[in-house]
Protein backbone atom coordinates (compact mmCIF):
# COMPACT_ATOMS: atom_id res chain seq x y z
CA UNK A 1 0.00 0.00 0.00
CA UNK A 2 2.17 2.85 -1.42
CA UNK A 3 0.45 5.91 -0.11
CA UNK A 4 -1.07 4.87 2.79
CA UNK A 5 -1.76 7.81 5.22
CA UNK A 6 -3.44 9.53 2.41
CA UNK A 7 -7.41 9.64 1.61
CA UNK A 8 -6.55 6.92 -1.21
CA UNK A 9 -4.54 4.85 1.49
CA UNK A 10 -7.02 5.16 4.38
CA UNK A 11 -9.66 4.27 1.79
CA UNK A 12 -8.09 1.07 1.32
CA UNK A 13 -7.07 0.18 4.90
CA UNK A 14 -10.94 0.11 5.04
CA UNK A 15 -12.28 -1.99 2.74
CA UNK A 16 -9.16 -4.21 3.37
CA UNK A 17 -10.37 -4.65 7.65
CA UNK A 18 -13.85 -5.51 6.16
CA UNK A 19 -12.61 -8.65 4.05
CA UNK A 20 -9.42 -9.66 6.90
CA UNK A 21 -10.19 -13.22 5.90
CA UNK A 22 -9.01 -12.12 1.93
CA UNK A 23 -6.42 -9.89 2.19
CA UNK A 24 -3.04 -9.71 4.29
CA UNK A 25 -1.12 -5.94 4.34
CA UNK A 26 2.48 -6.92 3.13
CA UNK A 27 3.75 -3.63 3.67
CA UNK A 28 2.49 0.04 4.16
CA UNK A 29 4.56 3.29 3.06
CA UNK A 30 4.45 7.22 3.37
CA UNK A 31 6.07 10.14 3.34
CA UNK A 32 6.51 11.32 6.78
CA UNK A 33 3.23 11.28 8.69
CA UNK A 34 4.31 9.35 11.84
CA UNK A 35 1.50 9.16 13.89
CA UNK A 36 -0.88 7.91 11.23
CA UNK A 37 1.13 5.30 9.58
CA UNK A 38 1.90 4.27 12.97
CA UNK A 39 -1.84 3.50 14.34
CA UNK A 40 -2.04 1.42 10.78
CA UNK A 41 0.93 -0.44 11.65
CA UNK A 42 -0.43 -1.59 15.31
CA UNK A 43 -3.66 -2.25 13.34
CA UNK A 44 -2.70 -4.18 10.51
CA UNK A 45 0.55 -5.57 10.94
CA UNK A 46 2.67 -5.36 7.52
CA UNK A 47 5.52 -6.97 7.91
CA UNK A 48 7.48 -3.49 6.59
CA UNK A 49 6.81 -0.19 6.63
CA UNK A 50 8.69 2.39 4.52
CA UNK A 51 9.02 6.04 5.03
CA UNK A 52 10.20 8.09 2.67
CA UNK A 53 11.83 10.88 5.34
CA UNK A 54 14.63 9.95 7.06
CA UNK A 55 13.89 11.37 10.64
CA UNK A 56 10.29 9.99 10.17
CA UNK A 57 11.81 6.25 9.19
CA UNK A 58 13.60 6.68 12.88
CA UNK A 59 10.60 8.00 15.14
CA UNK A 60 8.24 5.21 13.67
CA UNK A 61 11.24 2.64 14.43
CA UNK A 62 11.47 4.49 18.18
CA UNK A 63 7.55 4.03 18.54
CA UNK A 64 7.04 0.58 16.99
CA UNK A 65 6.63 -1.36 20.89
CA UNK A 66 9.69 -3.93 21.02
CA UNK A 67 7.46 -7.36 20.36
CA UNK A 68 5.90 -5.53 16.48
CA UNK A 69 6.28 -7.61 13.71
CA UNK A 70 7.02 -4.32 11.38
CA UNK A 71 10.50 -3.70 10.00
CA UNK A 72 10.92 -0.15 8.94
CA UNK A 73 12.86 0.94 5.89
CA UNK A 74 13.46 3.54 4.36
CA UNK A 75 13.53 5.51 0.92
CA UNK A 76 13.18 4.87 -2.58
CA UNK A 77 15.50 1.89 -2.11
CA UNK A 78 12.46 0.52 0.59
CA UNK A 79 9.61 1.23 -2.06
CA UNK A 80 11.42 -1.04 -5.09
CA UNK A 81 12.09 -3.89 -2.19
CA UNK A 82 8.43 -4.17 -1.12
CA UNK A 83 6.67 -3.68 -4.21
CA UNK A 84 9.03 -6.33 -5.97
CA UNK A 85 8.72 -8.65 -3.15
CA UNK A 86 7.57 -12.17 -3.96
CA UNK A 87 5.01 -12.29 -1.21
CA UNK A 88 3.37 -9.14 -3.10
CA UNK A 89 0.15 -10.01 -5.24
CA UNK A 90 -1.27 -6.32 -5.35
CA UNK A 91 0.31 -3.23 -5.19
CA UNK A 92 -1.53 -0.01 -4.38
CA UNK A 93 -0.20 2.80 -5.84
CA UNK A 94 -1.56 5.84 -4.29
CA UNK A 95 1.58 8.46 -3.63
CA UNK A 96 0.27 11.76 -5.12
CA UNK A 97 2.41 13.43 -7.66
CA UNK A 98 5.44 12.31 -9.53
CA UNK A 99 6.83 10.86 -6.53
CA UNK A 100 5.18 7.96 -7.70
CA UNK A 101 6.08 7.03 -11.01
CA UNK A 102 9.63 4.92 -9.87
CA UNK A 103 8.13 2.07 -7.51
CA UNK A 104 4.70 2.30 -9.76
CA UNK A 105 6.90 1.46 -12.53
CA UNK A 106 8.80 -1.15 -10.29
CA UNK A 107 5.99 -2.99 -9.78
CA UNK A 108 4.88 -3.14 -13.20
CA UNK A 109 7.93 -4.24 -14.35
CA UNK A 110 7.63 -7.10 -11.29
CA UNK A 111 4.21 -8.29 -12.91
CA UNK A 112 2.28 -7.17 -9.99
CA UNK A 113 -1.22 -6.63 -10.65
CA UNK A 114 -1.14 -2.71 -10.14
CA UNK A 115 -4.33 -0.62 -8.81
CA UNK A 116 -3.31 2.41 -10.47
CA UNK A 117 -4.33 5.64 -8.49
CA UNK A 118 -1.73 7.85 -9.27
CA UNK A 119 -2.13 9.51 -12.38
CA UNK A 120 0.87 11.31 -12.45
CA UNK A 121 2.60 7.93 -13.18
CA UNK A 122 1.16 7.07 -16.54
CA UNK A 123 1.18 11.26 -17.13
CA UNK A 124 4.96 11.07 -16.73
CA UNK A 125 5.59 7.82 -18.24
CA UNK A 126 2.72 6.42 -20.09
CA UNK A 127 4.44 4.65 -22.64
CA UNK A 128 7.09 3.08 -20.17
CA UNK A 129 4.46 2.08 -17.72
CA UNK A 130 2.29 0.44 -20.55
CA UNK A 131 5.13 -1.34 -22.33
CA UNK A 132 6.41 -2.57 -18.42
CA UNK A 133 2.39 -4.30 -18.13
CA UNK A 134 2.66 -6.16 -21.51
CA UNK A 135 6.18 -7.28 -20.81
CA UNK A 136 5.96 -8.71 -17.92
CA UNK A 137 2.49 -9.72 -17.74
CA UNK A 138 1.31 -7.58 -15.06
CA UNK A 139 -2.14 -6.07 -14.32
CA UNK A 140 -3.17 -2.47 -14.30
CA UNK A 141 -6.45 -1.77 -12.89
CA UNK A 142 -7.23 1.94 -12.81
CA UNK A 143 -8.74 3.34 -9.47
CA UNK A 144 -9.26 6.47 -10.32
CA UNK A 145 -13.35 6.76 -10.21
CA UNK A 146 -13.85 8.71 -13.45
CA UNK A 147 -11.28 5.46 -15.36
CA UNK A 148 -12.71 2.76 -13.03
CA UNK A 149 -15.68 3.54 -14.00
CA UNK A 150 -14.93 3.44 -17.53
CA UNK A 151 -13.26 0.01 -17.12
CA UNK A 152 -16.34 -1.18 -15.87
CA UNK A 153 -18.10 -0.04 -18.80
CA UNK A 154 -16.44 -1.47 -21.24
CA UNK A 155 -16.40 -4.79 -22.89
CA UNK A 156 -15.18 -7.92 -20.48
CA UNK A 157 -12.32 -8.86 -23.54
CA UNK A 158 -11.55 -4.91 -23.29
CA UNK A 159 -10.66 -5.15 -19.95
CA UNK A 160 -7.86 -7.96 -20.31
CA UNK A 161 -6.35 -6.32 -23.03
CA UNK A 162 -5.80 -2.94 -24.43
CA UNK A 163 -8.77 -3.84 -27.15
CA UNK A 164 -11.61 -0.75 -27.64
CA UNK A 165 -14.03 -3.34 -29.77
CA UNK A 166 -17.21 -1.31 -30.72
CA UNK A 167 -16.36 2.10 -28.83
CA UNK A 168 -16.62 4.82 -29.72
CA UNK A 169 -15.57 7.34 -27.40
CA UNK A 170 -14.95 7.92 -23.79
CA UNK A 171 -16.80 10.33 -21.55
CA UNK A 172 -15.05 11.38 -18.32
CA UNK A 173 -17.29 13.34 -16.24
CA UNK A 174 -16.16 16.39 -14.29
CA UNK A 175 -17.72 18.08 -11.38
CA UNK A 176 -16.79 21.22 -12.22
CA UNK A 177 -14.85 21.95 -8.81
CA UNK A 178 -15.61 24.69 -6.49
CA UNK A 179 -14.95 27.69 -9.07
CA UNK A 180 -17.42 26.04 -11.85
CA UNK A 181 -19.80 29.13 -11.67
CA UNK A 182 -17.36 32.23 -10.76
CA UNK A 183 -16.22 34.27 -12.81
CA UNK A 184 -12.60 35.08 -13.60
CA UNK A 185 -12.34 38.35 -11.62
CA UNK A 186 -13.53 35.75 -8.96
CA UNK A 187 -10.92 33.35 -9.45
CA UNK A 188 -8.12 35.75 -9.22
CA UNK A 189 -9.18 36.57 -5.75
CA UNK A 190 -9.61 32.69 -4.82
CA UNK A 191 -7.45 31.49 -1.23
CA UNK A 192 -6.69 28.13 -1.31
CA UNK A 193 -8.69 27.14 1.81
CA UNK A 194 -11.62 28.17 -1.18
CA UNK A 195 -10.28 25.84 -4.16
CA UNK A 196 -9.70 22.79 -1.65
CA UNK A 197 -13.52 23.09 -0.70
CA UNK A 198 -14.64 20.40 -3.22
CA UNK A 199 -18.49 20.23 -3.43
CA UNK A 200 -18.65 16.52 -3.28
CA UNK A 201 -15.35 14.91 -3.02
CA UNK A 202 -13.08 14.83 0.21
CA UNK A 203 -9.27 14.73 -1.32
CA UNK A 204 -5.71 15.68 -0.48
CA UNK A 205 -5.18 19.59 -1.01
CA UNK A 206 -3.18 19.50 -4.08
CA UNK A 207 -6.04 17.04 -5.64
CA UNK A 208 -8.39 19.70 -4.85
CA UNK A 209 -6.57 22.82 -6.63
CA UNK A 210 -6.51 20.99 -9.39
CA UNK A 211 -10.31 19.85 -9.24
CA UNK A 212 -10.83 23.23 -9.05
CA UNK A 213 -8.73 24.71 -12.17
CA UNK A 214 -9.76 21.18 -14.44
CA UNK A 215 -6.12 19.98 -14.28
CA UNK A 216 -7.12 16.58 -12.30
CA UNK A 217 -9.54 16.26 -15.90
CA UNK A 218 -7.03 17.51 -17.93
CA UNK A 219 -4.27 14.75 -16.18
CA UNK A 220 -7.07 11.84 -16.29
CA UNK A 221 -7.56 12.81 -19.98
CA UNK A 222 -3.97 11.57 -20.41
CA UNK A 223 -4.71 8.83 -18.61
CA UNK A 224 -7.12 7.94 -20.37
CA UNK A 225 -5.52 7.92 -23.57
CA UNK A 226 -3.06 5.38 -22.20
CA UNK A 227 -4.92 3.17 -19.76
CA UNK A 228 -7.69 2.40 -23.05
CA UNK A 229 -5.29 3.13 -26.12
CA UNK A 230 -7.59 5.77 -27.51
CA UNK A 231 -6.56 8.56 -29.96
CA UNK A 232 -6.99 11.92 -27.82
CA UNK A 233 -10.51 12.76 -30.46
CA UNK A 234 -11.69 9.44 -29.01
CA UNK A 235 -11.64 10.84 -25.13
CA UNK A 236 -14.75 14.22 -23.98
CA UNK A 237 -14.97 15.63 -20.98
CA UNK A 238 -18.58 16.82 -20.11
CA UNK A 239 -18.86 18.64 -16.62
CA UNK A 240 -21.57 16.44 -14.37
CA UNK A 241 -21.68 18.69 -11.15
CA UNK A 242 -23.64 15.81 -9.11
CA UNK A 243 -20.97 13.37 -9.77
CA UNK A 244 -23.45 10.51 -9.48
CA UNK A 245 -22.33 9.12 -12.92
CA UNK A 246 -18.64 8.73 -12.87
CA UNK A 247 -17.74 7.92 -16.60
CA UNK A 248 -19.75 6.72 -19.59
CA UNK A 249 -18.37 4.70 -22.71
CA UNK A 250 -20.21 5.34 -26.15
CA UNK A 251 -19.99 2.85 -28.30
CA UNK A 252 -20.55 2.56 -32.15
CA UNK A 253 -24.17 1.26 -32.31
CA UNK A 254 -25.28 4.70 -30.34
CA UNK A 255 -25.50 2.66 -26.68
CA UNK A 256 -24.30 4.78 -23.68
CA UNK A 257 -23.11 2.58 -20.34
CA UNK A 258 -22.61 4.58 -17.42
CA UNK A 259 -21.40 3.76 -13.94
CA UNK A 260 -23.36 5.42 -11.33
CA UNK A 261 -22.70 5.36 -7.44
CA UNK A 262 -22.41 7.78 -4.47
CA UNK A 263 -19.31 9.57 -4.50
CA UNK A 264 -17.21 7.72 -2.40
CA UNK A 265 -13.43 6.11 -3.58
CA UNK A 266 -13.93 3.13 -1.72
CA UNK A 267 -16.27 1.82 -4.41
CA UNK A 268 -13.68 1.68 -6.95
CA UNK A 269 -11.21 0.49 -4.70
CA UNK A 270 -13.22 -2.56 -3.82
CA UNK A 271 -13.73 -3.22 -7.53
CA UNK A 272 -9.78 -3.30 -8.03
CA UNK A 273 -9.04 -5.17 -5.28
CA UNK A 274 -12.10 -7.76 -5.94
CA UNK A 275 -11.70 -8.09 -9.61
CA UNK A 276 -13.50 -9.94 -10.83
CA UNK A 277 -15.63 -10.51 -8.44
CA UNK A 278 -17.14 -7.32 -6.68
CA UNK A 279 -16.56 -6.90 -2.64
CA UNK A 280 -18.98 -5.20 -0.05
CA UNK A 281 -16.45 -1.50 -0.02
CA UNK A 282 -18.83 0.48 2.81
CA UNK A 283 -20.56 2.75 0.15
CA UNK A 284 -23.99 3.09 0.88
CA UNK A 285 -26.22 2.16 -1.81
CA UNK A 286 -27.36 5.13 -4.52
CA UNK A 287 -30.98 6.50 -3.70
CA UNK A 288 -31.75 7.83 -7.46
CA UNK A 289 -35.17 9.33 -6.01
CA UNK A 290 -33.48 11.38 -3.04
CA UNK A 291 -30.79 12.69 -6.03
CA UNK A 292 -33.44 13.51 -7.92
CA UNK A 293 -31.72 15.29 -11.16
CA UNK A 294 -28.74 14.94 -13.40
CA UNK A 295 -27.35 18.01 -14.87
CA UNK A 296 -24.55 17.95 -17.92
CA UNK A 297 -22.59 20.86 -19.48
CA UNK A 298 -19.46 21.52 -21.47
CA UNK A 299 -16.46 22.38 -20.11
CA UNK A 300 -15.42 25.92 -19.94
CA UNK A 301 -11.53 26.31 -21.39
CA UNK A 302 -11.81 30.04 -21.73
CA UNK A 303 -11.80 30.33 -17.57
CA UNK A 304 -10.14 26.88 -16.87
CA UNK A 305 -7.13 26.71 -19.51
CA UNK A 306 -5.53 24.13 -18.12
CA UNK A 307 -7.78 21.55 -19.46
CA UNK A 308 -7.03 23.13 -22.96
CA UNK A 309 -2.98 22.74 -21.90
CA UNK A 310 -3.20 19.34 -20.77
CA UNK A 311 -4.65 18.51 -24.50
CA UNK A 312 -1.57 20.04 -25.96
CA UNK A 313 0.67 18.53 -24.12
CA UNK A 314 -0.85 14.88 -25.45
CA UNK A 315 -1.06 16.01 -28.91
CA UNK A 316 2.42 17.36 -28.64
CA UNK A 317 3.50 14.21 -27.14
CA UNK A 318 7.09 13.05 -25.78
CA UNK A 319 7.69 14.29 -22.65
CA UNK A 320 5.55 17.18 -23.32
CA UNK A 321 2.85 15.50 -20.83
CA UNK A 322 5.82 15.45 -17.88
CA UNK A 323 6.67 18.94 -18.30
CA UNK A 324 2.81 19.73 -17.96
CA UNK A 325 2.41 17.70 -14.84
CA UNK A 326 6.00 18.86 -13.31
CA UNK A 327 5.02 22.60 -13.97
CA UNK A 328 1.27 21.89 -12.25
CA UNK A 329 3.03 20.93 -8.90
CA UNK A 330 5.34 23.59 -8.78
CA UNK A 331 2.66 26.50 -9.48
CA UNK A 332 -0.11 24.45 -7.15
CA UNK A 333 2.58 24.05 -4.59
CA UNK A 334 3.19 28.03 -4.69
CA UNK A 335 -0.43 28.61 -4.77
CA UNK A 336 -1.04 26.60 -1.58
CA UNK A 337 1.55 28.52 0.03
CA UNK A 338 -0.22 31.88 -0.88
CA UNK A 339 2.64 33.20 -3.18
CA UNK A 340 0.62 33.01 -6.22
CA UNK A 341 -2.98 33.42 -7.89
CA UNK A 342 -5.44 30.71 -8.51
CA UNK A 343 -5.15 32.13 -11.94
CA UNK A 344 -1.78 32.41 -12.35
CA UNK A 345 -1.37 28.59 -12.21
CA UNK A 346 -2.06 28.08 -16.04
CA UNK A 347 0.24 30.79 -16.46
CA UNK A 348 3.01 28.65 -15.16
CA UNK A 349 2.69 25.34 -17.10
CA UNK A 350 2.29 27.57 -20.46
CA UNK A 351 5.34 29.31 -20.19
CA UNK A 352 7.05 26.22 -19.03
CA UNK A 353 5.46 24.15 -21.85
CA UNK A 354 7.13 26.72 -24.04
CA UNK A 355 10.62 26.71 -22.01
CA UNK A 356 11.12 23.31 -21.78
CA UNK A 357 12.45 21.19 -24.78
CA UNK A 358 10.12 18.12 -26.03
CA UNK A 359 12.36 15.28 -25.88
CA UNK A 360 11.59 11.31 -26.48
CA UNK A 361 10.66 9.43 -23.24
CA UNK A 362 12.61 6.46 -23.80
CA UNK A 363 13.82 5.68 -20.68
CA UNK A 364 13.30 6.85 -17.34
CA UNK A 365 15.85 8.86 -17.07
CA UNK A 366 14.95 11.16 -19.88
CA UNK A 367 11.53 11.88 -18.18
CA UNK A 368 12.89 12.58 -15.18
CA UNK A 369 15.59 14.92 -16.72
CA UNK A 370 12.51 16.36 -18.20
CA UNK A 371 10.82 16.76 -15.02
CA UNK A 372 14.01 18.39 -13.58
CA UNK A 373 14.37 21.21 -15.77
CA UNK A 374 10.43 21.91 -15.90
CA UNK A 375 10.63 22.57 -12.25
CA UNK A 376 13.77 25.06 -12.52
CA UNK A 377 11.57 26.43 -15.52
CA UNK A 378 8.57 27.02 -13.50
CA UNK A 379 10.56 27.75 -10.71
CA UNK A 380 12.42 30.97 -12.29
CA UNK A 381 9.09 31.89 -13.93
CA UNK A 382 7.63 32.04 -10.34
CA UNK A 383 10.03 34.29 -8.54
CA UNK A 384 9.34 36.81 -11.72
CA UNK A 385 5.80 36.81 -10.91
CA UNK A 386 6.46 37.10 -7.20
CA UNK A 387 8.22 39.94 -7.92
CA UNK A 388 5.60 41.80 -10.44
CA UNK A 389 2.27 41.02 -7.92
CA UNK A 390 3.87 40.59 -4.75
CA UNK A 391 3.99 37.62 -2.33
CA UNK A 392 0.69 37.27 -2.56
CA UNK A 393 0.03 37.54 -6.07
CA UNK A 394 -2.02 40.41 -5.39
CA UNK A 395 -1.64 43.87 -7.16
Amino acid sequence: MLGSTGSIGTSTLDVIARHRDRFEVYALAAHSSVDTLLSQCLEFAPRYAVMMDEDAATLLRSQLPAHSCTEVLQGESGLAAVVTAAEVEVVMAAIVGAAGLPSTLAAAQAGKTVLLANKESLVMGGHLLMQAVRESGARLLPIDSEHNAIFQCMPVDAQATPSDKGVSKVLLTASGGPFRRWTHAQMVAATPDQACAHPNWSMGRKISVDSASLMNKGLEFIEACWIFDLAPQRVDVVVHPQSIIHSMVQYLDGSVLAQLGNPDMRTAIAYGLGWPERLESGVPPLDLIATARLDFESPDEARFPCLRLAREAVAAGGTSMAVCNAANEVAVEAFLDEQIRFTDIPAVIEHTLEHVDNLEPVNLSVIEAADTQARQVASRFLANLQQTVGALGRV
